[in-house]
């Protein structure tokens, strides 16, 4: 499995406030304790679907990643720090 991030996303994750690195990507991957989820709003539909999910870096910032899984791979499509709302959904469905 390799984590696949365009050049685009990669501008997109440096500029959030804090920036998100790859390497706290990853961290969020190996201590993922929940299941993934999928965006399934009209707008953010793909094929294969999006999928989500909450987890802590190793430093506790909590991320929502988002992703798609292709052909052995993991696509990122963006990574923050989730809103109240994003937690209320995890928290209960993830």
């Amino acid at each position: 499995m390799a984590l696949v991030l365009s050049s685009s996303v990669r501008e997109k994750l440096a500029g959030k406030t804090p920036p998100v690195s790859e390497e706290e990507i990853l961290q969020c991957f190996a201590n993922r304790s929940g299941r993934y989820l999928l965006d399934e709003r009209e707008q953010h539909r793909t094929d294969p679907p999006t999928r989500w999910f909450l987890a802590e870096t190793d430093y506790g910032r909590l991320l929502k990643v988002v992703f798609i899984p292709k052909d052995g791979d993991v696509i990122i499509r963006t990574a923050y720090d989730p809103n109240p709302v994003e937690r209320s959904i995890y928290q209960r469905y993830g």
